[in-house]
């Protein structure tokens, strides 16, 4: 089925009437994955999320898909191996969201890393991680290291480690996997919050009770199964159900900050160490920006909306000009920011950065099943992990059988563009030059890297529209407005502007100069009434205001 926010209706009816195989709650990538690996094996799937797809930890990571280099320091091997092979798994079943990203780790007198520590971290890395022999380390000399990077502080210089990473769009990753669910079968919804469950008469659980959060409408989900995959929110879910178990998370905040080019002009993604506390930070460039983080702090207040500080934003300030001292940025020169949390399993005596990221499955008495912990870059292997799980219980309890997981080798919604090798071409392959005229070859350029084997449909919406007014805004912007609340469910402005384009953390300028246009369009297709657009326009100045102004938020609650 397709996830429109025009048949929403449609599938809100279908979860109220069918009973599912398995319901999973939770729409951020550890949800979506299990939802495309479960209804692949021909499981009957429902999803719930309670706010947008990815609009948790799922779209406020630090947009790397890494095997975690510095999880090789805290010996957390098993850590590195298994995110690191799945890095290439992700890279191939998504090119268009997932790009390799040549790494500059500098190493400095004093500094967290020396050159033969260094050198052989990042050769165990390779290792561990599977790297491709195009992209092993190679150790640079102080020379080559300045060479790459100017910027970086010269002054006690060693030499520098040169690695890859992988970048990506998070929550487009996210929503790419969701839409593949999609097709596969699954029922999705978001802003449908699970309130409570269902119990049989063995008090083992069957269902959940749901509130769609649009029209305020209470149902039941009925299902074999339900899995719990909600994050930072995991404890809250768990807390509804009479068998919680005495672990729980502990959720550390990590914020970064965006900068302009002209301001930060970095040319090369940067992994440094802090001068306070020897913290590991990056530096990345993106699409004319430059954007630096993460923190890594205890955290215990609104989990919806997490805050950046003043204290956040020093921080990060003084980390840039510790490491890049000729660039003297100021807190006036950030143009946007976004704070966000990982929901880790809780490690008593340990401090926030030293928390295992592994991930683990809780299984209740009640036959509820939690998956908590993990990295974005492991969402699939997590998947496979529980699903091999409910098709075992659905056997013994059931008697149902369904096949082996096969999401190593599944593209993502887009993705089919002829293999990671192919990309390139499969770009210049799909350029329309008749549409030049009125869809650039730039424009076009951008929809196919971002869009993938999905552009014909962003360009079908563009021709249909090219001869009439697009309300204010270019017509590539347009298309991607109609395409996603055709294709992508989407049912806010914050949606599209924040997680579907990504243009409030990169590009704020055009939240700001389109933001009227995108709400009106919007009304038009899914028919707000006044008291819609209204919440809805106030909704968007808040994450604008959040987006560009420090929070007095705390970050933990006494």
């Amino acid at each position: 089925m397709q996830l429109s926010s025009l048949n929403r209706n449609q599938t809100l009816n279908k979860m109220k009437n069918n009973t599912y195989d398995v319901v999973v709650i939770g729409g951020g990538i550890t949800g979506a994955g299990i939802a495309l690996d479960a209804a692949q094996r021909g499981m009957k799937v429902a999803l719930v999320e309670m706010q947008d797809f990815a609009s948790g930890t799922s779209s406020r990571s630090t947009k790397l898909v890494h095997g975690g280099l510095r999880y090789l320091k805290q010996l957390q091997i098993g850590v590195v191996s298994e995110t690191g092979k799945e890095r290439a798994i992700v890279y191939e079943n998504g090119p268009h969201v997932t790009t390799p990203e040549w790494m500059l780790l500098p190493m400095h007198k004093g500094g967290t890393f020396g050159p033969t520590t260094t050198s052989l971290a990042l050769k165990v890395y390779d290792y561990l991680a599977g790297v491709k022999k195009s992209e092993r380390r190679t150790m640079l000399s102080a020379k080559e290291t300045l060479n790459k990077e100017p910027l970086v502080k010269s002054k006690g210089l060693k030499g520098g480690g040169y690695y890859v990473e992988y970048k990506t769009d998070d929550a487009r990753m996210t929503i790419e996997v969701m839409k593949r669910a999609a097709e596969f079968g699954a029922d999705i919804l978001n802003y449908t919050k699970a309130a409570g469950f269902t119990y049989n008469k063995k008090k083992k659980v069957d269902g959940i009770e749901a509130i769609d959060t649009i029209t305020n409408t209470k149902f039941t989900i009925k299902a074999l199964k339900v899995v719990n995959a909600s994050g930072p929110w995991v404890d809250e879910v768990r807390g509804a159900d009479y068998s919680k178990n005495n672990k729980q998370l502990r959720l550390t905040k990590g914020i970064h900050l965006v900068f302009d080019e002209s301001v930060f002009p970095l040319k090369q993604a940067v992994y440094f160490d802090t001068e306070s506390d020897k913290r590991m930070i990056f530096a990345i460039p993106r699409d004319g920006k430059t954007y630096v983080g993460t923190t890594d702090t205890f955290y215990n207040n609104d989990k919806t909306s997490p805050k950046v500080t003043q204290e956040d934003r020093d921080y990060i300030i003084d980390a840039i000009n510790y490491m890049f001292p000729t660039v003297n940025v100021q807190d006036s020169d950030i143009e946007s920011t976004w704070a966000g949390i990982r929901p880790l399993i809780l490690e008593k005596g340990k401090d926030p950065s030293e928390i295992s990221r592994k991930d683990e499955i809780w299984e209740g008495k009640s036959g509820l099943l939690t998956i908590a912990g993990g990295k974005l870059t492991g969402y699939r292997h997590m998947a496979q992990d529980i699903v091999d799980l409910v098709a075992k219980r659905l056997k013994e309890e059931h008697k149902l059988t369904f096949k082996e997981s096969n999401t190593k080798h599944t593209t993502m919604s887009g993705g089919d563009v002829g293999g990671s090798s192919n990309f390139a071409n499969f770009i210049e392959q799909n350029l329309k030059p008749e549409m030049y005229h009125y869809l650039p070859e730039s424009d076009q350029r951008f929809l196919i890297k971002k869009y993938g084997s999905n552009v014909d449909k962003l360009f079908s919406i563009a021709h249909a529209k090219h001869e009439t007014f697009v309300n204010g805004m270019p017509l590539s912007y347009y298309a991607q407005l109609v395409y996603t609340v055709q294709e992508e469910m989407v049912m806010k402005p914050t949606d599209f502007l924040t997680r579907r384009t990504g243009d409030l953390y990169f590009n704020i300028n055009n939240v700001e100069k389109y933001k009227d246009a995108v709400i009106e369009t919007m009304a038009k297709l899914l028919n707000y009434d006044n008291a819609q657009i209204t919440e809805y326009s106030r909704e968007l100045e808040q994450k604008i205001h959040e987006a560009k102004a420090p929070s007095i938020q705390v970050s933990v609650e006494s």
